[in-house]
């Protein structure tokens, strides 16, 4: 054996951090292509090339705590690296800089990351490279359809691919806030220890908050149609306004439109008129609207003896078909899919 060989074999390991997630080891090891095919099945197929120069200290670290629709991971890789995992597909990822730096090129931008400077935002229909330089990262995987069912449901609109601005500054009020909960997670998943999961209930909690950091962040694109739809906009008259709650309020009963207007201060046609005006769409269909997303977000967290039946009806659906129809049309699946998704996804985790 010479004495290269001796000193590789010999050599310890070099973390940039002390590691994250310790119980919840995937991947640890030396070897280039163990680590792109290892962490590639977790995450996505990748390219990943050493340099040059500090390939002696390459190493891959991967730890993963997996829950329901989201998982937080701990990858560091030792020495300098180029990562390309081309269009990530299936998931956003939030990545939390712990030590050294990466370059970030995400369509047709790039982000440098490090400790208490910036995070990065990827999300799934850019295509993205990144060149980690002894670097460390918490990283916050998020389900694609997740993501995008809840900005169907907060936006008004059909499911469609959302593209987020991949530069988080984590000096701002928002990169703050969504440090401590990243961390803040990483450190319930440690004190869980890897031999027990995260209760359905505890699991949902997160996930909506996670989400609700998500859409807080600028540069989604749908801001503005979120908080129109929510009824949050100044401008809105407020007869529309204080219609838009009333639905949001009494969204499982019927609708009585005289009710509604009189209840607002305007006559119904005034009112019908200020809906399309304003919200692009009639009464009716924004009281479906409402009611979709809450049967969207009950199915998510549905007990596994839950029927989807029961819960249409206690959220003001009398006819099953044109509720699948409109629930299939605005969220991309039947109902029973996203049922089914969900229960899955808590059974395996």
């Amino acid at each position: 054996m010479t004495a290269d060989a001796d000193a590789a074999a010999d050599r310890s390991w070099k973390s940039p951090a002390v590691p994250r997630l310790t119980a919840y080891g995937r991947v640890a090891t030396h070897d280039v292509d163990e680590a792109a095919e290892q962490i590639g099945r977790i995450f996505c197929p990748h390219g990943l090339q050493p340099e040059a120069d500090t390939a002696r200290d390459f190493l891959a670290l991967h730890n993963c705590a997996a829950f329901d629709g989201f998982s937080i991971n701990y990858v560091a890789y030792g020495g300098a690296v180029t990562i390309d995992p081309g269009c990530l597909d299936r998931f956003f990822l939030l990545q939390l800089p712990l030590a050294g730096t990466a370059r970030v090129f995400a369509g047709t931008g790039e982000v440098a990351t490090a400790p208490d400077h910036a995070a990065s935002l990827l999300s799934p229909t850019l295509p993205t490279r990144m060149v980690w330089e002894g670097c460390a990262q918490l990283i916050l995987l998020l389900d694609r359809r997740l993501v995008e069912q809840r900005a169907a449901a907060l936006s008004g609109r059909a499911v469609q691919p959302i593209e987020f601005d991949p530069a988080i500054a984590l000096s701002g009020c928002h990169g703050s806030r969504l440090r401590a909960h990243m961390l803040g997670l990483a450190d319930l998943a440690e004190r869980l220890g890897g031999g027990r999961g995260l209760p359905a209930v505890a699991a949902a909690n997160w996930r909506e908050t996670l989400l609700d950091i998500l859409f807080a962040q600028p540069g989604n694109g749908l801001a503005e149609a979120i908080r129109l739809h929510s009824g949050r906009v100044e401008t809105l008259p407020q007869a529309v306004r204080r219609a838009r709650d009333l639905l949001a309020a009494h969204a499982a009963e019927p609708l009585d439109l005289a009710q509604l207007a009189a209840s607002s201060g305007v006559g119904i046609r005034a009112l019908q008129g200020g809906f399309r005006r304003h919200f692009g769409m009639s009464i009716s269909d924004m009281l479906l609207d409402i009611r979709l997303a809450r049967l969207n977000a009950q199915l998510m967290t549905a007990a596994p003896e839950a029927r989807i039946i029961d819960i249409a009806f206690d959220l003001g659906f009398t006819h099953l078909g044109r509720m699948a129809g409109a629930y299939r049309d605005k969220f991309g699946e039947a109902p029973s899919a996203t049922l089914q998704r969900a229960q899955r996804g808590r059974f395996t985790n």
